[in-house]
């Protein structure tokens, strides 16, 4: 087994949590020039989801970190003027699209898997392509309809030809519309400079690693590894060559890298006060939050409902850098409706109130119920606290 290197740096929990914030764009003022694309970057990554509450998840991200940005500028930062694609990263993601080069090496394995799920006859992948290039943009209903009539999974031939070109690299998802997937051919939608497979494995890994280090600020092997869904192995095989350098975290009981540049000042700023979406970045990886913010939280869409603690998609309340309760939220007309506020002490209430009543102006909600708060001696304050807000 490999040495573990020595570590630089020997970091608090409290500063490994501002290092954390920070580079996930909560602490500091936000940089409202460079907007969702900005985000984006920054991130690295964006997942999407098909839960839609207050928003999607996609629309979420760059709210949580820069307020109020319409929701029509969100979808346009994202799919105008060829800045972004959706691949599989942590998940179904938008990613910037300077980011194509480095996904060769899961192109390439995608091309070289003998299986797949479903078969295909052999001239329906070339007639996709054929109608692409003739016809694109275009989505799967426009490509012969996605579906043969039986349940979900069970996809028309130019569905599952139009996937296998998209995991391929030879077709690139170009935006959503009305949630379905715009397909375009690559060497339309990607430019000329960007198109090609000709980084080998190692650089592609050694540079998402780097990108998914910044993007953390400082993480664990499983942490770093987990952004981009990489194989532990994989990490091991570049973390040295990566630019991440190995620190220790107090309390943490594995080893840990980080960002040189997040090690070269304090973290300081104005923490932001919002709601996540559970598949934000920052909260995305459950035991990692554990870790850093002292909170565990499980996504609980797909949990029967009796067995809902607090609720079918709970977002997080963050402010003062700590998270500090979450609330169930849901929409009737122009009323937020807070079905199950969970709150983490007293402090809590007064950002709870704050973060509610941003929520739903942004949604275009002009006022908020609360249903139900489980320490209900908060419930009289919590509303109050509300009033004062409206």
């Amino acid at each position: 087994m490999t040495p573990l290197p020595t570590p630089t740096a020997e970091l608090s929990a409290d500063e490994t949590r501002r290092i954390a914030l920070r580079a996930q764009g909560f602490l500091g003022a936000p940089d409202r020039r460079a907007g969702v694309r900005g985000v984006l970057r920054r991130l690295g990554a964006v997942q999407l989801d098909t839960i839609s509450v207050l928003a999607r998840s996609h629309e979420l991200i760059p709210y949580a970190r820069l307020g109020a940005v319409g929701r029509r500028t969100v979808d346009a930062a994202y799919w105008t003027d060829g800045h972004a694609f959706e691949y599989w990263s942590h998940a179904a993601c938008i990613l910037p699209v300077e980011e194509w080069p480095h996904f060769a090496f899961r192109r390439r394995a995608y091309r070289k898997r003998p299986q797949w799920h479903h078969d295909l006859p052999d001239d329906a992948y070339n007639a996709v392509i054929k109608q692409l290039r003739a016809e694109g943009p275009l989505t799967a209903t426009e490509l012969g309809g996605a579906k043969n009539g039986g349940e979900w999974w069970d996809w028309s031939e130019s569905k599952v030809a139009v996937e296998r070109a998209l995991m391929f690299g030879e077709v690139v998802c170009t935006e959503r519309r009305g949630w379905k997937r715009v397909y375009d051919l690559a060497e339309r939608a990607i430019p000329d400079h960007l198109l090609h497979d000709e980084l080998d494995d190692t650089e592609c890994l050694r540079r998402l690693v780097r990108l998914a280090g910044q993007a953390l600020g400082v993480g664990t092997r499983a942490d770093i590894a987990d952004y981009h869904r990489l194989k532990g192995e994989q990490f091991d095989a570049v973390v040295a060559d990566s630019g991440l350098v190995p620190v220790r975290v107090q309390g943490w009981d594995k080893p840990a890298w980080a960002d040189p540049e997040a090690l070269a000042g304090v973290a300081r700023g104005r923490h932001r006060t919002t709601l996540l979406s559970p598949f934000d970045s920052l909260i995305w990886e459950r035991a990692r939050t554990e870790r850093i913010f002292g909170f565990t939280h499980r996504l609980e869409a797909y949990v029967p409902r009796q067995k809902r603690i607090h609720g079918y998609f709970a977002m997080p309340l963050l402010a003062g850098g700590k998270l500090m309760g979450r609330v169930d939220p849901a929409r009737e007309g122009k009323t937020l409706v807070a079905k199950q506020v969970s709150l983490a002490s007293p402090k809590a209430v007064a950002p709870m109130a704050e973060a509610l009543r941003e929520a739903a102006e942004w949604v275009g909600c002009d006022s908020v119920r609360i249903e139900r708060v489980d320490r209900p001696e908060l419930a009289p304050e919590l509303s109050s606290a509300l009033a004062r807000l409206t």
